[in-house]
């Protein structure tokens, strides 16, 4: 549900405060979010015991996320609609599919590549806002963006399936790399601006319930699940609640093309999930 509220919050954000900015102030807030958090639960003491591969690991996924992925996502929220952004960011499970294959050399079977077609496809109707044939896009800055986007955060994810830290500590390294990358680049190429009072709270509601607390919430979610696939396909509620929030607050006519799109993204998806569900299933039975 707090997901679900982020593609209107970016887009009504991002009215009153630069996407540079917004960044900045966010991943503050996120910060503090997740420190507060960590001193709640006695966690401070983990980042003592950080060894020096994982300080470095740490640098490298902050550079990824937040610092790069939202300075791209943020942009491509100022450029494109919030129906268009939003659901072109969701194509990231699949991205993941591709480049697990190409750095994780896992092999791409036929419900897979069928997955990854249907997705494209989806992502070709939002992108032409239905004129799939004519291939003429609107703002294609923007899609290259959005669809950039979902790239870093697969990266990302990929790079942090192999850190095997406690969550909250680990999160909380990545935002303190990330606050850092982006004051130097607010000091280098922008300015740092005091917000109004709505672009103040804007960006808390960013930085804590996007970027912070909710990444926990869904690590403990995943951690008291039986299987990650259940979960997992619960993600997938968000988009469409996403949507309806949109049209109310936001106030966007909800395209037909982007319903449509956004079914055939999330099919392509849920038909990769049905292959993980299914080795898991299997995997289950031979161990009884």
């Amino acid at each position: 549900m707090l997901w679900s509220t982020m593609s209107t919050a970016f887009k009504l954000t991002l009215g009153l405060i630069r996407f540079d900015n917004l960044l900045f102030w966010s991943v503050l807030f996120a910060m503090v979010s997740v420190g507060i958090l960590m001193f709640f639960e006695g966690k401070f003491s983990l980042l003592f015991k950080v060894t020096k591969s994982q300080l470095w690991l740490s640098a490298l996924l902050g550079l990824i996320n937040p610092f790069g992925y939202y300075l791209v996502l943020f942009k491509a929220y100022e450029l494109l609609q919030a129906q268009e952004a939003g659901v072109l960011n969701y194509t990231w499970p699949v991205i993941l599919v591709i480049l697990s294959a190409i750095f994780l050399k896992q092999k791409i079977g036929w419900l897979s590549m069928s997955a990854i077609i249907v997705s494209f496809v989806g992502l070709l109707i939002i992108s032409t806002k239905g004129n799939i044939f004519g291939l003429k896009f609107q703002h294609p800055t923007g899609i290259l963006l959005a669809v950039g986007s979902a790239f870093l955060w697969a990266t990302y994810w990929i790079l942090n399936m192999k850190d095997t830290r406690e969550g909250t500590s680990k999160i909380f390294l990545n935002l303190f790399f990330g606050t850092i990358y982006i004051l130097i680049y607010m000091l280098v190429f922008s300015k740092i601006a005091i917000p109004s009072v709505k672009g103040f709270f804007g960006a808390f509601y960013i930085g804590t319930f996007e970027m912070g607390i909710t990444f926990v919430l869904w690590m403990m979610a995943l951690n008291y699940s039986v299987t990650t696939a259940k979960v997992s396909n619960l993600i997938f509620l968000s988009p469409f609640i996403a949507l309806l929030f949109i049209r109310i607050f936001v106030g966007e006519k909800i395209l037909p093309s982007t319903i449509l799109g956004l079914a055939l993204i999330i099919t392509g998806i849920l038909m990769q999930q049905m292959k993980q569900l299914k080795k898991w299933s299997t995997k289950t039975i031979n161990q009884h």
